[in-house]
């Protein structure tokens, strides 16, 4: 078996094409779109350059065929305020050999350690936390936009090597024909109605306004997760809105407010896979039309939820109801929506579990992030799980 670095043109198509080749059986899977995966690694387009790099590899078989790949990453501004300087690992692709995996994540621990690492995470994404993270250990059904999907042998590749647990990550499903208890609801329709705050969804009239305060909230909301917080920058929020505008539901994307001031976010889209899902990683002029088509026809029946914020003031006052509210009385306006996926929930944030329980969302998918030492030797800490 041979290691290649991607570094032109030829071998990044090969490393978008292992997946295809992998999965070209799979019924479940979603080709991810090319366009996402590679701007992933274009210092042009992802932010995470400016204080990091990565690197990317392609394994061969003695044949020459492609049979696996990787990727390794690490952002110097988490150096210091992790135990050990910790990098990470992604974009794994691999066919069931414990020795052509293990090669896989020699070369990218070999890289890390050359770059200062003590330890890599695994497997995520060299970016936000919401494409790309975790891999799936159970309910291997077809996933949401940008939600790891990969076949169960990954767990017993990535545990054989020696990465253990770092976090478990649970999928939320609701069926929304089901609809939401009635005492939740009551107590949804009292928050929504009290007088001291007001929830506002999206308008694009008030773009500039609304980007600004949802970036001022994420940015203290997620501040006190100091392992992993990048600030965000509100180009990203306008990027991201420019991106998809074509396919988002305005009365997805919340605010709250007390006294006019921005306390609360609420994001959620249509989960776009389920018209992917005949594009295989293409979206050239002809699958753009067929988008903007199967969008107006209304084809998407499953929404997905990325995040769920307030500030640290407004925490543990039950006002993540108000947003559930106004999300089931945006959905009586749209019959087509029929499931909502909550992706996805640390077992480090037990009160947002209890929420989407209580909503009456079941944990349909779990996803483990693990951490590989190093050093054998060296002391281990799970990420810490509130009592």
């Amino acid at each position: 078996m041979q290691i290649v670095e991607v570094k032109d043109g030829k071998s990044k198509k090969a490393f978008l094409n292992v997946a295809r080749a992998l999965y070209e059986n799979d019924a479940n899977w979603v080709c991810p779109l090319d366009k996402e995966v590679e701007c992933v690694f274009d210092p042009g387009e992802n932010l995470n350059f400016n204080n990091g790099e990565a690197k990317r590899w392609l394994l061969k078989d003695d044949s020459g065929k492609h049979i696996g790949r990787i990727a390794a990453f690490f952002n110097r501004n988490s150096i210091d305020i992790e135990a050990q300087p910790t990098g990470g690992c992604g974009f794994f692709e691999c066919i069931d050999n414990n020795e052509a995996a293990n090669l896989l994540f020699d070369t990218a621990k070999t890289w890390l350690k050359s770059q200062g690492m003590e330890a890599m995470d695994g497997p995520i994404n060299f970016g936000e936390r919401d494409k790309f993270w975790g891999l799936l250990v159970n309910g291997f059904t077809q996933p949401a936009h940008s939600v790891p999907y990969n076949p169960p042998y990954y767990q017993a590749l990535f545990e054989n090597y020696g990465f253990r647990v770092y976090f478990k990550q649970e999928g939320f499903i609701l069926d929304v024909k089901e609809g939401v208890p009635e005492r939740f609801k009551r107590i949804a329709e009292r928050v929504a109605n009290n007088p001291e705050y007001t929830f506002e969804h999206l308008d694009y009239n008030k773009i500039d306004k609304h980007v600004a305060d949802f970036t001022a909230v994420f940015n203290e909301a997620w501040e006190d997760f100091k392992e992993d917080f990048e600030p965000m920058e509100t180009d990203y929020v306008y990027k991201f809105l420019k991106n998809a505008k074509a396919i988002l539901e305005k009365e997805f994307i919340w605010l709250a407010y007390h006294e006019g001031k921005p306390i609360g976010i609420y994001l959620m889209y249509p989960d776009v896979n389920q018209i992917f899902k005949s594009f295989n990683g293409k979206l050239n002029l002809w699958n753009k039309l067929r988008l903007l088509y199967m969008v107006k026809t209304k084809k998407m029946t499953r929404a997905k939820g990325v995040l769920m914020g307030l500030t640290p003031k407004y925490q543990k006052k039950g006002l993540e109801v108000g947003f559930i509210h106004h999300i089931e009385e945006a959905l009586k306006g749209k019959p087509e929506y029929t499931e909502l996926e909550f992706w996805w929930v640390g077992d480090f944030n037990p009160p947002m579990r209890k929420i989407w329980s209580a909503v009456g969302a079941n944990p349909a998918k779990t996803y483990i992030t693990y951490r590989y030492m190093f050093d054998p030797n060296a002391p281990y800490a799970r990420y810490p799980i509130p009592s």
